[in-house]
């Protein structure tokens, strides 16, 4: 008889779920407790650089949409986190292992929005590239993840035609705003190019969640991808990006570009980058300061429970 490794393996190489009641390895499910829980994180402290620009949002029709995208934000963590229970870990538990800086998020939002147009450059370039990473989990091997990214790459495609929207309304706009888009986008081009990881020989995990059908495509792979996708967009806003390298190879058929800023990469990541300190004092004074609702849920919710058993 095949062993639960050889039957699990069987079940993924022939592109079917694995369920929360199936037998998985522990390494399998450690890898997507990380790696959803990072996710889930991402789309929280996400909300922050964003939401600093809702009671600044130049009309009431611009408010109004950034409100509903901060708000699909926060739906999307809490598809997450639920994905991510029913891998046996605790929503409380992943809060805290944030809060303590032992769980990761998304290295972009470590840097700060510093004009309107960063806004757009966030719905254009760094949900860009958050679809690029996510539509391969779509076709995740785990069925709770793989759903709830069904959903959630629909909604952030419609962020990231808000955002070039906004762009392209800057472009065609006064010498100032097509100044601040120019700034905008140099300042996100490469931290959105850093989202994709490090390169593949350097990426801890990849070949093992490749194996595993949890990552479908490598990160370079991933980054050329965006490359190639936005390159066009900025002819058609008009804006440079500012990387000289980049360049269409005929021979490759892809954009040839520079090389991403490794150092910096690395030192956001490990908690050093502009904004790390304030956005995770920010999560935990919001964690702090909602405990009461917490309670009075949990406690309405035993009340609720012990009516009907009544």
């Amino acid at each position: 008889m095949n062993s639960p490794e050889e039957r699990f393996q069987a079940i993924v190489d022939a592109e079917e779920k694995i369920e929360p009641t199936d037998w998985m390895p522990e390494g399998y499910r450690k890898t997507l407790i990380r790696q959803i829980a990072q996710h889930a994180h991402s789309e929280v402290i996400g909300m922050q650089p964003e939401g600093n620009w809702i009671t600044r949002a130049p009309t009431l029709h611009r408010k109004a949409i950034l409100m509903a995208k901060v708000q699909d934000e926060a739906g999307h963590g809490l598809y997450l986190y639920s994905a991510a229970e029913t891998l046996g870990v605790k929503r409380d538990e992943m809060q805290e292992l944030l809060h303590q800086g032992k769980h990761k998020y998304s290295s972009i939002f470590n840097y700060p929005t510093l004009n309107w147009a960063d806004i757009g450059a966030i719905g254009w370039l760094v949900d860009g590239a958050a679809i690029t990473n996510q539509v391969m989990l779509t076709r995740c091997s785990y069925g709770p993840y793989s759903r709830a990214m069904v959903r959630i790459c629909k909604e952030e495609s419609f962020h990231q035609r808000q955002g070039y929207e906004l762009l392209l309304r800057l472009s065609r706009g006064s010498s100032e705003q097509k100044e601040m888009l120019q700034d905008s986008v140099n300042r996100w081009w490469w931290p959105s190019l850093m989202m994709f990881g490090p390169h593949d020989g350097d990426s801890t995990h990849s070949e093992q969640s490749m194996n595993w059908k949890i990552k479908r495509v490598s990160n370079d792979d991933l980054r050329q991808q965006f490359v190639d996708m936005t390159v066009p967009q900025a002819e058609y806003l008009g804006v440079e990006l500012p990387d000289p390298e980049i360049r269409w190879n005929p021979d490759r058929g892809h954009y040839d570009f520079g090389e991403v800023d490794w150092e910096e990469f690395w030192r956001v990541v490990k908690g050093n980058g502009p904004m790390n300190r304030e956005r995770v004092e920010h999560k935990v004074r919001a964690w702090e300061d909602g405990a009461w609702v917490r309670e009075a849920a949990s406690a309405y919710a035993a009340k609720q429970a012990m009516s009907e058993v009544a």
